[in-house]
C-alpha cells in the first residue's frame, strides 16, 4: 500500500527525485511524531541531518511544496457543487530565537517572527479539504512604529492587499464548475474586497467590522439591519471560554438586502455594491456574559431564514482556519524551531503544512464520514496494531473497523477518554495519539514481518 504522503505528494517537482523522495519521507516522519522534535522525531542523526539540508537547500522552494499538496486538494474537491474558501491571518513568533536572520515584527513592535495568510477549503459538511493558497512573509523593519500611517495608504500598498490576492489566487485554482463562497472575519470586511471583480459561482461572506453607510433611510448599515423585522430564532451551542460554561444561546436572526457604499476619504465616484445582511444576534444573555452577535455581510441571496441558517453555518466553520494554525504551532511545535534564517524556517513551515492538514483533515473525516473503512486512511499493520492495543488481544479481525472507531482508538492511546460526555475527540488527543500509535505500529510490524532463518554452519 501507497503511503499517504506518496499519495498526497505525487505532483510535488522540486527539480530532483531525491528531493522529492526526501520531502515525502520527512512528511511522514514528522505526521507519525508531530509533537517531537526534529531529532527525536527523526531517531538517528543521519535522518535528522538530512532534513536540516533540506531545509537549507535554496533549490527546495516553498511554493513548490504547497503546490503540489493544492493540486492533490484540488483533485479532493472536484464533485463538490460548493466549497468554502476560508481565509485567515496569523503570526509565527520567533522572538526566543534572537540570532534568527531575516523576521520581521508582528503586531507588538518588540515581537518579531513571520505573518502567515492561509486560504484553506472546506467542504460543507465541514471536512478540511486543503490548503488553496498560502503567503508568508516578513515586515519590513522601516515599518515598525507607523501602523498609524498605514491608514492613508491605498489598499494595494497595505497587507490588506493579500486578501484580495487570496480571493483572486482562489478563484483561478478552483474549476468553475464549483462554487466558491470565501469566509473571512471583520478583518476582510475592505470596500476593495467586495468590489473587486469575481467570475460568476465567486461569492464572499465577511463579518462586518465597520459601520458603513448604506442606501438606507437609517443611512447606516447597523441601524438598518435593526429595522428589519426578526425573522426566526436558532439555538447554538456556545463552548467553554475562561470562566464562563459551556451554554446554549437563543439567537434571533434578521435579514436585508440593501448597497453598501464606498467610504468617504476614497477619491472619485465609486459604485454602491449590493449586499444581503444576516445579524444573528442574543437578546437575553447570561448575567455578566457578553451577548453574542454575528453580522455578516453576503454577495449570493439570502432571502428565507433558511438562507440565513445556510449563512450562520458556513461562518461557523470559519474557526476551522484557526483551529489549522494551532496545529501548526502547538501540535507541530513550528515556533520551536531553532533554524538560522527565515528561508530556512519557511521551508520547514511548508513542510509541516501537509502534516498539520493531515491531523485536522483526519479529525473531521471520521465525524462526518464515520462509516468509512479505516484502511482507506491507516495502513494494514497500523489499524491492526491498533485495535489489538486497545481490545489487549493478539488476533486482529479479519475486516478493517469503521474510521470513526479508529480515530477514537487513536485519541485514546493520545488521553481521551472516550465517556459520554466528552464528545467527540478533538485534533489535540489525535496528534499525542499518533505519537503513540507510531511505535505500537512500527513493533506489530517488526514482529509479523517473515524474516528468513539462519543456521549456524
Amino acid at each position: 500500500m501507497e503511503s499517504w504522503a506518496s499519495e498526497e505528494l505525487r505532483y510535488v517537482q522540486l527539480g530532483d527525485a531525491r528531493l522529492n523522495r526526501r520531502l515525502i519521507k520527512m512528511v511522514e516522519t514528522f505526521s507519525a511524531n508531530p509533537e517531537c522534535s526534529v531529532p527525536k522525531a527523526c531517531k538517528t542523526w543521519a535522518a535528522t541531518r538530512a532534513s536540516y539540508e533540506f531545509w537549507d537547500n535554496p533549490r527546495v522552494k516553498p511554493d513548490d511544496i504547497i503546490q503540489a499538496h493544492k493540486k492533490s486538494t484540488i483533485e479532493r474537491i472536484q464533485g463538490e457543487d460548493t466549497i468554502l474558501a476560508i481565509q485567515d491571518t496569523t503570526g509565527l513568533n520567533f522572538t526566543k530565537h534572537p540570532k534568527t536572520k531575516g523576521l520581521g515584527h508582528l503586531d507588538h513592535p518588540a515581537v518579531s517572527g513571520l505573518k502567515v495568510h492561509s486560504c484553506l477549503t472546506v467542504s460543507l459538511q465541514g471536512v478540511p479539504q486543503g490548503l488553496i493558497h498560502q503567503k508568508v512573509w516578513a515586515r519590513d523593519p522601516k515599518t515598525k512604529g507607523k501602523k498609524h500611517q498605514r491608514q492613508k495608504l491605498a489598499t494595494k500598498d497595505k497587507e490588506s492587499q493579500r486578501w484580495l490576492d487570496t480571493l483572486r489566487a482562489s478563484q483561478e485554482a478552483i474549476p468553475e464548475g464549483i462554487k466558491v463562497i470565501t469566509v473571512a472575519d471583520r478583518e476582510a470586511d475592505i470596500y476593495d474586497l467586495f468590489a473587486m471583480p469575481r467570475r460568476d459561482g465567486v461569492h464572499l461572506l465577511i463579518r462586518v467590522s465597520y459601520n458603513r453607510r448604506v442606501d438606507h433611510e437609517a443611512k447606516y448599515l447597523w441601524e438598518a439591519i435593526r429595522e428589519s423585522p426578526v425573522i426566526g430564532k436558532v439555538e447554538v451551542e456556545v463552548g467553554r471560554k475562561g470562566d464562563h460554561p459551556s451554554r446554549y444561546a437563543l439567537l434571533s436572526v434578521r435579514i436585508a438586502s440593501l448597497s453598501i457604499k464606498a467610504p468617504r476619504n476614497r477619491k472619485g465616484k465609486l459604485p454602491d455594491i449590493p449586499v444581503h445582511m444576516v445579524l444573528a444576534e442574543e437578546e437575553n444573555p447570561p448575567p455578566g456574559v457578553k451577548p453574542l452577535c454575528w453580522l455578516l455581510l453576503a454577495t449570493f441571496p439570502v432571502v428565507s431564514f433558511q438562507d440565513a441558517m445556510n449563512c450562520i453555518e458556513y461562518y461557523s466553520h470559519r474557526w476551522l482556519v484557526e483551529r489549522y494554525h494551532f496545529v501548526l504551532k502547538s501540535g507541530c511545535g513550528v515556533e520551536k524551531l531553532q533554524l538560522e534564517d527565515a528561508s530556512r524556517i519557511h521551508r520547514a513551515f511548508a513542510t509541516y503544512c501537509i502534516v498539520a492538514w493531515r491531523l485536522l483533515w483526519l479529525t473531521y473525516q471520521a465525524r462526518y464520514n464515520p462509516d468509512l473503512p479505516c484502511d482507506r486512511v491507516l495502513e494494514t499493520h497500523e489499524w491492526q496494531s491498533l485495535y489489538c492495543t486497545i481490545h489487549n488481544t493478539p488476533i486482529p479481525p479479519a475486516k478493517p473497523p469503521s474510521l470513526h472507531d479508529a480515530v477514537l482508538w487513536i485519541a485514546k492511546l493520545g488521553g481521551f477518554l472516550g465517556r459520554k460526555c466528552d464528545g467527540e475527540p478533538g485534533v489535540k488527543t489525535i496528534w499525542r495519539g499518533m505519537s503513540s500509535l507510531h511505535y505500537v505500529a512500527s513493533t506489530w510490524k517488526l514482529l509479523h514481518t517473515p524474516h528468513p532463518i539462519l543456521f549456524d554452519t
